[in-house]
């Protein structure tokens, strides 16, 4: 059998495109944070930070939830002040949900985390090669099969 780099790349993602080990590493990020932050809301607070304000059925498909799944999460976070629900000025009967100054900060903290447990990870590697590797990375993320339109 011939065993190409695509199938080396692909047993090599296998562990980090498991449910499970997201959940684990959104527990690590939202860890302290408050009652109403952990691997179940962190998604949707991360995801309305790449979004900006956004109806829940948009923001559903821009995580992979469904609008009720977010909207419930919705509930939690804005029941302690990380986000808001807004008029959404194109729909006077829709509503947008936006993140509070308190849900910002909750990102930037997560965000601050997930790059230093990077950096810890990265820690024993020639800076070389973790820059390569940064750099190889987001290339494959650009171009690669996780983008909508490759074929």
């Amino acid at each position: 059998m011939n065993h190409s780099t695509g199938h080396d790349i692909a047993d090599a993602l296998g562990p980090l495109l498991r449910r499970s080990t997201r959940a684990h590493l959104y527990h690590r990020l939202t860890e302290g944070l408050g009652e109403a932050v952990d691997d179940l809301t962190y998604p949707v607070l991360s995801g309305l930070a790449r979004t900006g304000p956004s109806s829940a059925a948009d923001l559903g498909r821009e995580i992979g939830l469904d609008r009720t799944t977010v909207t419930r999460r919705a509930d939690r976070l804005e029941r302690a002040g990380l986000l808001q629900r807004q008029p959404d000025s194109t729909d006077g009967r829709a509503t947008l949900l936006a993140l509070t100054d308190d849900g910002h900060r909750i990102v930037v903290t997560t965000r601050q985390r997930l790059a230093a447990a990077i950096d810890s990870a990265l820690a024993t590697w020639p800076p070389a090669d973790a820059q390569a590797f940064a750099r190889l990375l987001r290339r494959f993320v650009d171009d690669g099969p996780f983008t909508p339109d490759h074929d």
